[in-house]
């Protein structure tokens, strides 16, 4: 009885043994609106568990005063967060030190905006430059890295043309929402809320400079904010703010041109009316390509959408409340099987596992006290 005991034991550790070590832990981390009195105190770090969608650890990795928007450079090595530095809105590269999951961020440069406040930051794919959307001011900046992924110098600045003027009170003016690259890193994508459209530059990154191409064309009054190309290059998504729609648009890699295909809506009218404000935030695609999901402000849910294959166009699969409130940013993780939801306004991070044959999320009763976290990155 005892050896029967004693194997029975050993079975069992042999097997937790084995099933921990198919678990996968991920570094996540938030960025998050820092208002007089709020919770915040600056940019928080978690573990994520992809085997079993648990966040754990989460805990202040550096205190700033606003951090709103993270960017990961290639190499992984450093973190960039658009926030106020004593006073002067700036890009802030900060050095990622530790084991996975114990990740621990040091201070290694900081540069002036110079054109007013960050609404966004990314990194070309190449780690050569790191560029940000001024909303306020309506404009473009590219920054110069070193080797290292440390910042060297604001290299451009351009401004964007005025606004349509459809929507009265939000499109006098221009304002860039976002930035991202071309899978190429030919090109430089701006969706401009003011404008009603997404601002095209060509990249020069071993210089650090934009030269304005072209643009895509969104429906008047939409107010592009967010966009996320296809896997495979083919398609532009672009989330518009105002309308709540997302338009779909054919990409020319070797033109770097957008022709818009489909524009469809992320909540009915019906659904809209019932709610004081509606504002679309965040678009995201599925690693397979097979699915786009959007947020819905106000409403407080996820837009869930299936990808034709053969041209890229959506069809609606559901609307899943995101159980929170004021949801500004949400993200897929790697292996595709969860998503992270950021509610703003009820301090949370819901998790959803995601069906992989249609794209529907399951909330899996599990919520992270995260401070008015506006931005989730992997």
């Amino acid at each position: 009885m005892r050896f029967l005991f004693c194997s029975l034991v050993g079975v069992l550790l042999m097997a937790t043994t084995c099933q921990n070590a198919s678990a996968e832990v991920v570094d996540v981390w938030f960025g998050t609106s820092t208002p007089r009195g709020g919770l915040s105190q600056g940019i928080y770090h978690g573990a994520f568990d992809t085997e079993t969608g648990k966040l754990r650890e989460v805990d202040l990795a550096a205190e700033a005063s606003g951090p709103g928007f993270l960017a990961t450079h290639p190499n992984g090595k450093m973190l960039y967060a658009v926030a106020s530095k004593d006073g002067t809105p700036s890009v802030i590269a900060y050095e990622i030190s530790g084991d996975v999951g114990e990740k621990k961020l040091v201070e290694n440069s900081v540069l002036p905006v110079g054109d007013g406040g960050a609404a966004h930051v990314s990194v070309s794919r190449d780690g050569k430059v790191v560029l940000t959307a001024q909303y306020g001011t309506g404009s473009t900046a590219c920054f110069r890295l070193d080797e290292s992924g440390g910042l060297v110098e604001r290299s451009d600045l351009q401004q964007h043309p005025p606004g349509s003027g459809v929507v009265a009170g939000r499109q006098e003016t221009s304002h860039a929402h976002w930035t991202g690259t071309s899978p190429d890193d030919r090109f430089v994508f701006v969706p401009d809320l003011g404008m009603d459209k997404v601002v095209i530059y060509k990249l020069d990154s071993s210089a650090g400079t934009l030269t304005p191409h072209g643009y895509g064309e969104c429906p008047p009054g939409g107010g592009p904010r967010h966009m996320k190309f296809s896997p495979d290059g083919q398609r532009v998504y672009v989330l518009n703010e105002l309308a709540l729609s997302v338009t779909v648009f054919d990409y020319d890699a070797k033109a770097g041109a957008m022709t818009p295909i489909q524009t469809i809506e992320t909540l009915p009218e019906s659904v809209k009316a019932k709610e004081v404000f509606n504002s679309a935030s965040e678009i995201r695609v599925h690693p397979s390509g097979k699915f786009v999901y959007t947020a819905n402000r106000g409403n407080d849910s996820i837009t869930v959408y299936s990808v034709d294959e053969s041209n890229g166009r959506l069809s609606l699969v559901e609307v899943e409340p995101i159980h929170g409130a004021w949801p500004r940013n949400f993200n897929i993780d790697a292996s595709g099987r969860w998503v992270l939801a950021a509610g703003k306004n009820t301090n949370s991070i819901s998790i959803f596992s995601i069906d992989q044959n249609t794209g529907e999320l399951q909330f899996t009763r599990d919520a992270v006290f995260v401070p008015q976290c506006i931005c989730v990155e992997f």
